[in-house]
């Protein structure tokens, strides 16, 4: 790597953390919606469409809740682990798409007119799928940490603190392969999003599109599309990061005990929960619901 590439890549590192940082909260109250964490029951109101529903708390008034308890500080717990998954799944995955090589005359030959190349889009597709998955794979374990450490919230625990201290605490509770809970889905997410973005803008920017400066926003608009179909596993592997992991969270009453992720799936799907947390503004209770004094009433708290 020269050093003009080196520089853009720890720049950009350190932007993204920043970035990172500043949106914890959010991301530490999606986490909590989306493995079943309902602090505040729903209450009635109304769909954008003017139907009677039963709301939920939006991600802003959760993030309130959680200063309320925990105060300020309370609101970045994991951020650390956090931030250092981040790092570390950045600099494996530069690190391995550099070591990927193919033959000469491929992918940095290209002339201008074939810049939609099938040929192309297939040896990037490979490169960004073997160097984001090692990524993954690497980082895994700092991501089961800090989404351990903010499920502690729903119990009011402590067994989640430092980095070496939860390292032992998820080997004591789960063996090596607690390092790894949840990363079957993840892996497919990624795997998913990366073939959808790949085939869809070769696709468009070569059958579709004809001007150059459109093509340019073709691939973000797909990967914002293809999140949204694969948003599911990123659910489910969250779900399964803290499955039987001693905490409260991840044990009945409030979480089933799962013998694998196809279990978590299956479960999920049964109770229409596999896109709860996708709406962060607008979220309404989903489950079976009851009259009581003529008045809906949820039988269990699920969400959306």
């Amino acid at each position: 790597m020269n050093s003009t590439k080196e520089e853009f890549l720890w720049s950009n590192t350190a932007c993204r953390l920043v970035v990172n940082a500043v949106s914890h909260p959010i991301e530490y109250a999606k986490v909590l919606i989306q493995i079943g964490h309902e602090p505040v029951g729903p209450y009635q109101s109304r769909t954008l469409f003017g139907r009677p529903a039963l709301a939920l708390p939006n991600v802003y008034k959760y993030i309130k809740y959680i200063k309320s308890v925990d105060g300020f500080t309370g609101c970045y717990r994991g951020l650390v682990p956090k931030l250092c998954s981040y790092t570390v799944s950045t600099i494996a995955c530069e690190k391995t798409a550099e070591s990927i090589k193919f033959e000469p005359g491929t992918r940095e030959t290209y002339p201008e007119d074939e810049e939609e190349s099938a040929e192309k889009y297939i040896q990037e597709f490979i490169r960004d799928l073997i160097s984001k998955s090692v990524g993954i794979i690497v980082s895994h374990p700092l991501d089961v940490i800090a989404i351990r450490m903010m499920a502690q919230f729903v119990g009011d625990e402590t067994k989640y603190t430092g980095l070496m201290q939860s390292l032992i605490e998820i080997y004591r509770e789960n063996g090596i392969a607690g390092y790894f809970s949840g990363l079957m889905p993840r892996l497919i997410a990624s795997a998913a999003t990366l073939a959808i973005v790949s085939s869809s803008t070769y696709i468009i920017n070569k059958y579709i599109i004809t001007d150059r400066e459109m093509k340019s926003f073709t691939a973000s608009t797909m990967t914002f599309l293809a999140s949204t179909i694969t948003y599911p596993f990123i659910v489910v592997s969250h779900c399964m990061a803290v499955n039987d992991c001693g905490l409260v969270a991840g044990v009945p009453p409030k979480m089933p005990i799962y013998g694998n992720w196809l279990d978590c799936w299956a479960h999920l799907s049964a109770t229409n929960q596999l896109k709860r947390g996708s709406s962060l503004i607008w979220r309404y209770y989903t489950g079976p619901v009851t009259l009581l004094n003529g008045k809906p009433f949820p039988l269990r708290i699920a969400n959306k």
